[in-house]
Order: structure tokens, then C-alpha cells, then sequence
């Protein structure tokens, strides 16, 4: 080595020694080692000779004979945002590998270490923001980085490299292997022999590089879903895509989350924060979006947000989505902003996965199942970069069982093959149905509803599940069930089954996030009067937690419920759902609908009411109450009066009468088995009859679904401090007097209708399956087992009735031997009977 190189390389030495980070922009230093200096490593200029090469955000050759992508690195140690993602779906909604699936962000640089650059990951869950380097410092270095890729450098000119990131694209980052064996569909491995370059969908723009692969995954022993979907199960073939992206200037100002407002946000520790104030710090989600004139009350925005629809969406459902999500725009009107959102159809040459389009994906699996909105977010900011919302195309069918359930005399006569819409048709595209026909509207309606909703999400914000008891269904981020109204000939009316536009809670939902207020002006305080304000016009915000698990407290927060009353909207929907059974005609059902298919069409019908016994069985123990801070003024939380817990019991109580679960004759008989090499639907009614339909599994199935809002511990263990109330809520007094009731509605004197006393019975031992199945919960408090013990004793000595039903003898006799084996017991429970399966039903659609 010559005396000049020698000295090039002590200064580069010291250089690198004083800082352990190269400023962003500046390019890598060259620390190649003695000897690989004398071995040599050749330009970027001789080893791209003759390789096609694609400029961009990060520039990128293609090496066609070795089938390799080699990154130009020219901004140094730059960080940027790096997000995967699937382009093809497995098609299992049950698995969950869909087309368009976003994967983590992550906030990446490349960093040079000798003859290899790795690809680190910043910590962002821990800061200190603050201008104070070495507090930085400290931070940084008190929690790990992650190292997501690490290769070797293939060329360099004056501190430009160039590396093959191949191995990165043909991994599993995505995490494919692990998605496949959580749900049970196999031990698969990635084939690097079946998988490529996806050379056709490598692209790069000025401010994004996006890269795809295809990759093969195999296993010997593939599980259901994966039989069900992939074309040779032991070999599942995805397309992997990769994004690189820019980060956004420092322009856009973080906002603050408030535990009253609807957003989504991103939380880190901030360790610079003063001794008297919380680590936690909360940021929202949100795009961009500034005033033309940021002086005026109302203003076009800098730059508009545009979603776009995916094209590949049939024509009147590409209308339906265009004109729901642009609803949203009202919204932003209210915040002071002029046409600051519009919505599109997706150019034909885009690329949905393209970080520069906010797209709505439809998207086709085998089976009916949850849409979602995702967001690409920048994770130091808060700040959407992308929205994505991705729509199950056969959610539409499960409204079209509903309605053709509902209404079957006036159901139509034809079936979209493409979507499963009702309607009059010559084909299976949507263009040809007539405009008229009711089972268009609805669907449509509901598609217009559902993509204001998922927008809604890659908007920032979270359901809230109390809007449905607004007036005017004032937000489009409850799920909705359709309203179906009684004439007053006494039919049914789903002329206002979904809802239209946006609600007024969105409205503040948008106002909160999105106002940009003058900076002389303390946003904190016109933020809380936003909040203040919905709150005094009796808009309340409760969200997944408080409505999604069985045990639940809030009445007023539920999914797929309708009406400010839950009690009487039970009422309500029973009434409903009465007048459906007594109608529901066989032979109206779409043309092609097979016999064993009626069964499909009548299941919805007959639980009808799952959603709202939810609803109504939350009053019972409930508490209301908002989110809010100790040093505001939201209401205090209050236990639902014992009147309203009473009147909700009587209601439940209702749906357990046999003759509510009684099948009309006409319909057993028209319900024959699956034809020869056909799969019986999961959403049909469960049968312990072989494959013959099942009347009393289906009353089985309706009776549990009662009982299970009557018997749900934790909220019987709330019972307990309603008693203060009044005694007769204690478990130990409540339990009892509720079995009490439920053996009166299932009377077991002689009648001539044995249809009444089979579902009595069928509900009689529904209920001690229950008491048992209580008194020996872990998770109840010792009133509530105590109560559920009383219960049982109630089978074990059963009070003597000489009217009993000459069949009453052998099941009661059962029952009591059961309950006399389950009391007498040592210690170990009695055997698990087998329980029959509950029909999927959330989403409306799944």
C-alpha cells in the first residue's frame, strides 16, 4: 500500500471513529478492508455493463442472467420507510393471507460494515425528543435496534455502492410460514428453487421504489383451507411486494390523542419528558392536509386527498363505492376545507400496492369474511402516507340472504353469479340488473355504507359501536344492521335498511383531527371544545373493548344493533322476525336455489335476533359511562336502574317461549340433505339428526344464544354490586328466579302439541348445561357458582307434577340424575357432552 493510501485510510479511520452515525445524505465510507482493497471490487459502472437499469427514489439494475435486483445506493446512510405486503392472496378468509395485505413499517437505513451493508431498523418505541444530542444518544442506545437484512457489497464508485438485495426480496418477511401454521393449515418452508424476481411489477418514481418477488411455499400435509383454495395444495404460490419510501419533510405537526376522541395513534416513551409528566406520549393517525389559505374559515386544501377504487370491481359496484366513500367529504367541509377529498377510479396501468395511491381494493376469497382499512403511517409522526381499505366481495351476499329471508314472497328470481346479488337479470353482471328491483337497492346500499366505513379507518379513525342509539345513525364507523320496519299492512319494509351519508359524529371525528388551527391560537382548548360540545349534544364514544367481549358492560355499545333502546328494539326485531317465519316461502327463493340451499336462506332469518339479544342482555348488570380525564367534566358513570334490568330480563325471557322456536312445518319438509359430492355450508343450522334437517338443534342453537346472555359470569358477577340496589340482584336470589321463569315458559303437562313440549325440553336441559357449566367456572365469584348450585338443585329435586306428559317421565328422570351425579360427585366434573356449532353470523357477512 502506498504512503498516500495509507494516510487516506488513518483519516478515514478517525472519521468514522468520531461519530457513530454518518449524517443523513452523506455517502458510505469506503472501510473496505486492506486485503479487499488488494483483492479489488469492481466500479458500478463495470458491473452493470449491459444491465437494464430503472432510476428512481432508490435506482435499481436487473441482471437478467443471474435473475438478481442490485439497489444503487446514493444517499448514504439516508433512513427511510420500508413496508411489505402480499400483491396475491391465498383466497381463505379463515387464514387471512389476502390480496393487498399491508405488513409492518419500519423506519430503516442501510449501513455499511466492511464488504457487507445491513439493513437496521430504529427503535421508535423509546425517544427522547428533545434537541439534546446525547440525550438522543442516550436513549438510542439504552434499547436495541433491529438488523431486518444484511448483504454484500457488489460494486462501488466514489462511495456509491451497489448490493443485491435479492435475498430480501425472496424471503419470508411477510411472514407467510407462520401465518399458515397458526391456523393450522401445515408445516411449510420457502422453495428458493420455485421462486423468482416478479420483474414485471419492479417499478421506481422519484420519491418510491417498489419491488415484488414470487414466492413458493411447500409443505406435505396442508390444512383444510389451503385444499380448499390453492390449486395443488403442497405448493402455495404469493407475490411478495416491497416498497421503499421516501420520508416526508418535518412540515407536518404531530397532534395529541384524547381519550374522548375516535383516533387511532401511535404511543412511545418519551424519556426526555419532565419528571411531573407522563412518559407516555399519544399521537393520532392522520394524512396531511393543509389550507390554501390558511386564514380563512373555509379553503380549498395545498393538496386534496384522493382515494381511488380498484377497477377491477363490476361497474355499479364501482359507482356504489365511489359515492360511499365520498361522503366523507362533508366531513371535511366541516373542518373549514373546500373539495379536499375526492374519490377515483384506479388508473388501469396503477399498482394498488404503489405507496403514491390511497386505493380501495376489492378483493375476492372463497369464503364471505371481514373487511379493513389499513394505513401505510410514517411511525415517528403519526402521518398517513397511504390509506388501504381491502372489501371482501362476497360480504354483499350475506344481504342478499337476509333479504330473501325477510321477504321471500317478493324475493327475486335470479342470482348475480359474480357477487351473489339478487335481482331481475339475463347474465351475471351487475349491468344488466334493473334499477328498480329492491334487492339492488339494498345491496347497494349496504356497499355504499361499508365503503365509507373502511375509509373511515385508513382515515384514523376506530368504531365506535354507541352510534347506532344516535339519532339519524350519526356515524358511518358503527356496523349497521338493517332497519327493517313494519308496515302498516303488517309486511316488512327495507326501504331504509342502511343508512345515507355521513353522521354528524364523523363530522367531529373529522373536525378534531383534521382542523388546522392558527398557530397563535392554544389547540389543546379549541381541540376539547370540539369533544366538550359532541359530548352536550349526547354523542358518546365506545369503542371495540367495551363491545366486542361477551362479558361487556355498556348497554348502548354493541355490533349489528339498531335503536336508542335496546330493550324495546328486542321487542322490535322479535316482532320481525315472527312476521318473516310465518311468510318465508320455499319456492321464492332465487332461481337455481337448490333444496338443501333453502337452509342457507332461513338460518339468518331464524337468528334473526342474535345481535340485538346481545344488545339488550347488556342492560342487565350494566353500567353507563364515557372516556374521559379526572380533570374534566364528563358525566360520572351510573349502574342502569333495577326497573331497566327487569324489563330487559322480561324481554330475553320472551325469546326463550317454544312457540318462538318452533320451524313452520311447510319449511322442515322443503329443507332436504346436500346433494351427491357437495359441502355442506358451515352457515347452515347444525343437526344431531345425521344429515337430515334438524328442528330441535336449531331451538338448541336459538336457546343457547339466550341463555348465554341470561348466564354470562363476569356480567353476573356485576350483579353483585348492583344489589346495593336492590336484593333481588344478588346472583344467589337473581339465578334461582331466573330458572324459575324459564321452566314456566317450558311447561311439561300433556298437550297435544308435542312440537311445544320436544323444544321445552330441548331448553330445559339447555339451561342445566348452563348451571353446570357456571357452578364450576373459574372465572365466577363465589355468589355466582352458589347461585348456579341452587339451579341445579332445582333439576336435582324437581317439584312433583301428576300432569306431567307421559314423555315427561324419561327426560325428567334424566335431568334429575344428572343433576343428583353432578352434586354427589367427588371432585372431577362429568364428561363434555358434544355441543352443537352456532352458525357464523359477525360480520354480517363472514
Amino acid at each position: 500500500m502506498t504512503q498516500t493510501k495509507f494516510v487516506l485510510r488513518i483519516l478515514i479511520l478517525l472519521a468514522i471513529a468520531s461519530s457513530s452515525a454518518f449524517a443523513p445524505g452523506l455517502l458510505f465510507a469506503q472501510n473496505e478492508s486492506a486485503d479487499e482493497e488488494e483483492k479489488g471490487i469492481p466500479t458500478i459502472e463495470e458491473r452493470t455493463e449491459g444491465l437494464r437499469k430503472t432510476d428512481g427514489y432508490i435506482p435499481f439494475y436487473w441482471d437478467n442472467e443471474e435473475g438478481k435486483i442490485l439497489l444503487e445506493l446514493t444517499r448514504g446512510e439516508e433512513e427511510f420507510l420500508y413496508v411489505h405486503s402480499l400483491a396475491t392472496g391465498l383466497g381463505s378468509n379463515p387464514v387471512g393471507l389476502d390480496r393487498g395485505q399491508l405488513g409492518d413499517q419500519k423506519i430503516v437505513r442501510f449501513t455499511r460494515i466492511g464488504p457487507r451493508v445491513l439493513m437496521m431498523q430504529r427503535n421508535l418505541r423509546f425517544r427522547a425528543v428533545t434537541d439534546n444530542e446525547l440525550e438522543q444518544r442516550s436513549v438510542e442506545q439504552s434499547f436495541a435496534e433491529s438488523v431486518i437484512w444484511g448483504g454484500e457489497v457488489v460494486a462501488e464508485t466514489d462511495g456509491v455502492l451497489l448490493i443485491d438485495i435479492t435475498s430480501l426480496l425472496l424471503s419470508d418477511i411477510h411472514g407467510v410460514i407462520e401465518t399458515l401454521s397458526n391456523s393450522d393449515q401445515g408445516d411449510f418452508s420457502l422453495d428458493d428453487s420455485r421462486s423468482a424476481v416478479f420483474l414485471d411489477a419492479c417499478k421506481a418514481f422519484p420519491e418510491n421504489t417498489e419491488l415484488e418477488s414470487t414466492l413458493t411455499f411447500t409443505g406435505d400435509d396442508p390444512g383444510r383451507f389451503v385444499q380448499q383454495t390453492a390449486p395443488t395444495p403442497r405448493a402455495i404460490t404469493l407475490r411478495q411486494h416491497h416498497s421503499f419510501i421516501q420520508l416526508p419533510d418535518d412540515e407536518y405537526q404531530p397532534r395529541k390523542y384524547d381519550v374522548r376522541s375516535p383516533c387511532m395513534f401511535i404511543t412511545f416513551a418519551d424519556y426526555a419528558s419532565p419528571l411531573d409528566e407522563s412518559l407516555e406520549h399519544r399521537w393520532i393517525l392522520r394524512h396531511r392536509l393543509k389550507k390554501s389559505d390558511p386564514d380563512a374559515n373555509t379553503s380549498e386544501a395545498v393538496e386534496p386527498i384522493v382515494y381511488y377504487v380498484d377497477a377491477g370491481a363490476p361497474e355499479l359496484i364501482q359507482q356504489a363505492l365511489v359515492e360511499g366513500a365520498s361522503w366523507w367529504n362533508e366531513a371535511f367541509e366541516s373542518a373549514g376545507f373546500e373539495n379536499a377529498f375526492r374519490v377515483e377510479i384506479l388508473p388501469p396501468d396503477a399498482d394498488p400496492l404503489d405507496v403514491r395511491y390511497n386505493v380501495i381494493q376489492w378483493v375476492h376469497r372463497s369464503t364471505r369474511g371481514w373487511s379493513y382499512g389499513g394505513s401505510v403511517i410514517d411511525p415517528r409522526t403519526g402521518e398517513i402516507i397511504k390509506g388501504h381499505v381491502t372489501l371482501g366481495s362476497l360480504r354483499v351476499r350475506q344481504d342478499q340472504l337476509l333479504f330473501n329471508g325477510l321477504t321471500s314472497p317478493l324475493a327475486s328470481s335470479a342470482q348475480c353469479a359474480c357477487c351473489g346479488i339478487s335481482g331481475i337479470v339475463e347474465d351475471s353482471t351487475l349491468a344488466d340488473f334493473d334499477d328498480d328491483t329492491d334487492a339492488l337497492e339494498v345491496a347497494l346500499a349496504r356497499i355504499r355504507q361499508l365503503s365509507a366505513h373502511e375509509v373511515g379507518h385508513t382515515l384514523g379513525f376506530v368504531h365506535n359501536f354507541a352510534a347506532s342509539t344516535y339519532a339519524d345513525r350519526a356515524s358511518v364507523m358503527d356496523y349497521p344492521a338493517p332497519r327493517v320496519n313494519v308496515a302498516a299492512d303488517g309486511t316488512l319494509d327495507l326501504s331504509d335498511a342502511y343508512g345515507t351519508g355521513i353522521g354528524e359524529w364523523d363530522k367531529v371525528s373529522v373536525q378534531f383531527a383534521y382542523t388546522e388551527l392558527p398557530a397563535e391560537l392554544d389547540e389543546s382548548i379549541i381541540l376539547d371544545d370540539f369533544l366538550n360540545q359532541a359530548s352536550a349534544n349526547g354523542y358518546i364514544f365506545i369503542s371495540d373493548a367495551d363491545a366486542r367481549p361477551a362479558g361487556a358492560a355498556h348497554p348502548l355499545a354493541n355490533l349489528w344493533d339498531n335503536g336508542n333502546d335496546p330493550i324495546e328494539e328486542l321487542e322490535h326485531v322479535m316482532r320481525v322476525r315472527r312476521i318473516a317465519l310465518d311468510n318465508f316461502d320455499p319456492a321464492a327463493m332465487p332461481a337455481g336455489t337448490t333444496t338443501a340451499d333453502i337452509a342457507q336462506y332461513f338460518t339468518p332469518l331464524y337468528l334473526h335476533h342474535r345481535y340485538q339479544l346481545n344488545a339488550a342482555g347488556k342492560v342487565i348488570a350494566g353500567h353507563l359511562y364515557e372516556y374521559g380525564y379526572s380533570s374534566g367534566n364528563q358525566p360520572a358513570g351510573e349502574m342502569i336502574p333495577v326497573d331497566r334490568q327487569k324489563a330487559a330480563l322480561e324481554a330475553l325471557l320472551k325469546t326463550l317461549d317454544p312457540a318462538e322456536l318452533a320451524i313452520p312445518a311447510d319449511v322442515m319438509a322443503a329443507i332436504s340433505p346436500r346433494p351427491h359430492q357437495t359441502i355442506r355450508d358451515v352457515e347452515i343450522m347444525d343437526t344431531n339428526s345425521g344429515r337430515i334437517f334438524d328442528p330441535l338443534a336449531s331451538a338448541r342453537v336459538a336457546a343457547d344464544l339466550t341463555l348465554d346472555e341470561l348466564f354470562q359470569h363476569q356480567r353476573l358477577n356485576r350483579l353483585s354490586i348492583h344489589a346495593r340496589q336492590s336484593i333481588e340482584l344478588s346472583p344467589e336470589v337473581f339465578i334461582p328466579a331466573v330458572v324459575e321463569r324459564i321452566l314456566e315458559n317450558c311447561p311439561a303437562k300433556w298437550s297435544d302439541d308435542l312440537t311445544t313440549i320436544q323444544i321445552g325440553q330441548v331448553i330445559r336441559e339447555a339451561l342445566f348445561e348452563k348451571l353446570i357449566e357456571l357452578a364450576d367456572h373459574p372465572g365466577a365469584t363465589g355468589p355466582v357458582r352458589s347461585g348456579a348450585l341452587m339451579g341445579v338443585y332445582r333439576f336435582a329435586f324437581p317439584v312433583e307434577d301428576e300432569d306431567a306428559a307421559q314423555t315427561e317421565n324419561a327426560f325428567g328422570t334424566m335431568l334429575q340424575r344428572r343433576a343428583r351425579q353432578f352434586i354427589d360427585r367427588p371432585f372431577a366434573s362429568p364428561p363434555e357432552l358434544d355441543s352443537l356449532t352456532t352458525p357464523p353470523g359477525s360480520p354480517i357477512g363472514n
